[in-house]
């Protein structure tokens, strides 16, 4: 794993070792990605200048993409302790990164200290956990209004009914990425 783009282009990412995370596919990053740099919903002006949310942050891959091509700041939500320690060592070899940690579940999250603009959800794929995420992280102030909010799924995970519109719905290799406006 890898960051596609952006000032740490290239930069290796750690994985934990074991089957609790499964790391997202460089394709299917680089898919949801280009669709939000060149989306008439959106735009590179949606990635620059970010505050992001990178909920069941994993490796942090989703999150540190957004940094690394001008997110001004980042969040990442995650509760596995081999992934924190991968997460936390992605960062620190991200010099510069404004990140926090917060070890914390997606599904009951802390109040939020600073509403998103850009949040990633990366549920495990057939959990279910896509919907009870969006409520708790809206609930607890976790999206600015008119935020965009990505999730990727797995190829046979519904979308939830949610009260944020569907902007995209794409199939890509083993993933469904979502596209949701706030």
């Amino acid at each position: 794993m890898r960051i596609i783009a952006g000032a740490w282009k290239g930069r290796r990412l750690q994985a934990p070792e074991g089957l609790g995370t499964r790391p997202t596919a460089i394709r299917a990053r680089q898919a949801l990605f280009d669709m939000l740099w060149h989306a008439p919903w959106a735009g590179r002006e949606l990635v620059e200048g970010a505050v992001v949310l990178d909920a069941f942050a994993g490796t942090g891959a989703y999150g540190l993409e957004a940094l690394s091509r001008g997110a001004a700041e980042a969040t990442f939500l995650e509760t596995d302790r081999a992934a924190l320690s991968a997460l936390r060592a992605n960062i620190a070899a991200c010099a510069g990164a404004k990140a926090r940690v917060l070890a914390a579940d997606a599904t009951r999250p802390p109040r939020a200290v600073t509403p998103c603009t850009l949040a990633f959800l990366d549920p495990p794929y057939g959990s279910g956990l896509l919907k009870p995420a969006l409520d708790a992280l809206d609930a607890a102030g976790w999206f600015a209004p008119g935020a965009i909010i990505c999730a990727e799924l797995g190829p046979k995970d519904e979308a939830p009914e949610t009260r944020f519109p569907v902007l995209t719905d794409r199939a890509h290799g083993k993933a469904r990425l979502l596209v949701l406006g706030g």
